[in-house]
């Protein structure tokens, strides 16, 4: 499970450091209006919303999962206990401290990354396509990072609550509600794992977008 924690990771870091390493072409000097460069006009209009709200949804789940976890020592932050027919059991695994430090930890360190490297990337040399190539690919990265780790969750749930007949109507709701949340990860993970394996393979839908207009 942290495998999945580590490979989100690893994806951002791989594609910054791409990025970093990356000679930039030597233009001449040009004139251009001041038009300010705005971070948000060289992510992916469609796809940046949802994977906010992924990331969201992926911080409450965590929060959730750590609260209404175990605290029995042998389990304590990795199942969570239900009473059933009159007798106790813990289901896992269960997305508490032990699975959900490492999440959290991997959030607080890739996401304000990604948005510096937005920031000086759209601050930055290069014509709009090449800025737009660079913002998309850390965008896909940031994406394989959070889309990872909310399936990981998903799966936890599903896992857990699924195992036995204990989890009750609560948690046949919780089943209900997640399930959407995992099939949207499933597609942004794809989206993602596209986008940076594949960059060049969005320009023509940015085009399309008509969002990247020459300043």
């Amino acid at each position: 499970m942290f495998a999945i924690t580590a490979f989100g990771l690893c994806a951002v870091g791989g594609v910054l450091l791409g990025d970093a390493l990356t000679l930039r072409p030597q233009e001449a000097v040009r004139t251009a209006s001041l038009a300010p460069r705005l971070m948000q006009d060289q992510v992916p209009p469609r796809m940046a919303p949802l994977l906010l709200l992924q990331a969201a949804s992926l911080v409450t789940l965590l929060a959730i999962g750590a609260v209404t976890a175990s605290s029995d020592p042998d389990r304590a932050g990795r199942a969570i206990t239900v009473t059933c027919d009159g007798m106790r059991a813990s289901l896992g695994p269960w997305p508490g401290l032990y699975y959900s430090g490492p999440m959290f930890a991997a959030l607080a360190v890739g996401t304000p990354v990604c948005v510096w490297a937005l920031r000086r990337i759209s601050h930055g040399p290069g014509d709009d396509q090449q800025r737009r190539d660079r913002a998309w690919a850390i965008t896909g990265a940031w994406g394989l990072l959070v889309s990872s780790q909310v399936l990981l969750v998903v799966l936890m749930i599903l896992v857990a609550l699924t195992e036995t007949a204990c989890a009750g109507p609560l948690g046949a709701a919780t089943i209900v509600v997640i399930c959407p949340l995992g099939l949207l990860s499933l597609f942004t993970f794809g989206w993602s794992l596209v986008t940076v394996v594949v960059p060049r393979a969005v320009d023509d839908e940015a085009a399309d977008d008509g969002t990247f207009d020459d300043e």
